[in-house]
């Protein structure tokens, strides 16, 4: 079943939220919530996909924004699209004013002749300075930049050129439409921060949290991911490693197998800072590995001990039978943060691979690169 066409990101369907919770406790260091949105019958999704949603930057930054440069947000311009609306409308709707890029900086700075403050600006445009601007836009937005350099914008237009557009943020489907047929589940972690003297917070995630109330309607998109799907053997084993937020596709893998009868074996690595006051889905979680849906369900708390421990310790603790699952041809997810967890991960796989066969790490290559190629080693990593 494939997702509907009919909904784009360029036509998205508003849906109405019809959960907004907070599943992290208040000493939690992170800030995580599960949504649940209402689809309009026809909409179809398949465990693995993705939902877009098309967030809006904060009224105070729309306002600030307008205000510094000199603007009512009345004045009138041309989207994307060549359709004219407010100024107002296209920096809360269809500019990215938040995250600060460098191309933003370069565009700024080729309408800088005769400014004061020029040369300055132009310095993190040339080729030798390429790290000095990176420093420059680590952790501020398009505010900061016509703060420090006001008065070079002059057409409200020209923002069409300066800034990036505002895009859609996907996160993973945490639910099977076999038991959830109207609505889609996704689970969000919260980004909220302090630089250079300002409160930042992400776009989609902070949208989400302050100003997506019950009820509230968002445009939103379902995305097709071929790349990241449950085994059409229904009797294959599956070993799923999700922590945090990356435990997202697998609840809906869970959800769909145990809804049609699958009869394949399921095995779940989730990993969070501190049981107490992470364990996302606990209580799904728990229930599937009481009734035997989850065959094995290991957890990783870093921050519960004095040494941290992570989804990838577990998996060199059980890397024996974890081998003994890949030999009986089970299908391997990793779901997550692509800069540290999942070559962690791909690590202790290789090494349990080798282990089990009391080879090399080359030989562990080699019988991993097999599995990509019969896809039964699949990862949704960002």
């Amino acid at each position: 079943m494939s997702t509907d066409s009919k909904y784009t990101r360029n036509n998205p369907y508003h849906s109405r939220v019809l959960v907004n919770q907070r599943m992290t406790l208040a000493d939690s260091e992170k800030e995580t919530r599960h949504y649940e949105l209402e689809l309009e019958p026809g909409m179809h999704y398949t465990p693995g996909d993705a939902i877009g949603i098309l967030p809006e930057n904060r009224p105070h930054a729309v306002h600030e924004v307008l205000e510094t440069l000199g603007y009512t947000g009345e004045e009138r311009v041309l989207d994307h699209y060549k359709v004219e609306i407010s100024l107002h409308e296209a920096v809360r709707t269809r500019l990215g004013i938040g995250k600060l890029s460098r191309g933003s900086v370069t565009a700024l700075a080729k309408m800088a002749d005769g400014h004061p403050k020029a040369d300055e600006l132009r310095k993190y445009t040339l080729p030798e300075n390429r790290s000095l601007a990176e420093e420059y836009v680590w952790g501020r937005e398009f505010i900061d930049l016509i703060t420090e350099f006001p008065g070079i914008l002059k057409n409200p237009q020209d923002l069409f050129t300066v800034l990036q557009r505002l895009t859609p943020r996907m996160y993973s489907i945490a639910s099977s439409q076999e038991m959830n047929p109207n609505a889609v589940h996704t689970i969000v972690r919260v980004i909220r921060y302090d630089t250079h003297g300002r409160e930042r917070q992400g776009l989609c995630s902070g949208h989400l949290a302050e100003r997506a109330p019950h009820g509230y309607k968002m445009p939103v998109f379902l995305h097709e991911n071929k790349n990241f799907r449950l085994p059409e053997d229904t009797n294959a084993p599956v070993i799923m490693i999700g922590p945090g937020t990356g435990i997202a596709p697998f609840r809906a893998f869970l959800q769909h197998r145990q809804a049609l009868g699958h009869k394949g074996k399921n095995w779940l690595f989730f990993g969070e800072q501190r049981q107490a006051s992470d364990f996302l889905y606990q209580s799904d979680l728990e229930a599937w590995h009481k009734d035997g849906l989850l065959n094995n369900f290991h957890t990783a708390f870093s921050r519960d001990q004095k040494q941290k421990v992570y989804v990838q310790d577990r998996m060199r603790e059980h890397a024996a039978e974890l081998y003994k699952w890949l030999e009986e041809g089970a299908y391997f997810y990793v779901c997550g943060d692509a800069s540290r967890m999942a070559k962690d991960v791909e690590n202790a796989l290789l090494d349990a691979i080798a282990m089990g066969k009391h080879g090399t790490l080359d030989d562990a290559n080699a019988y991993l690169a097999e599995m990509k190629k019969q896809k039964r080693y699949q990862r949704d990593v960002y």
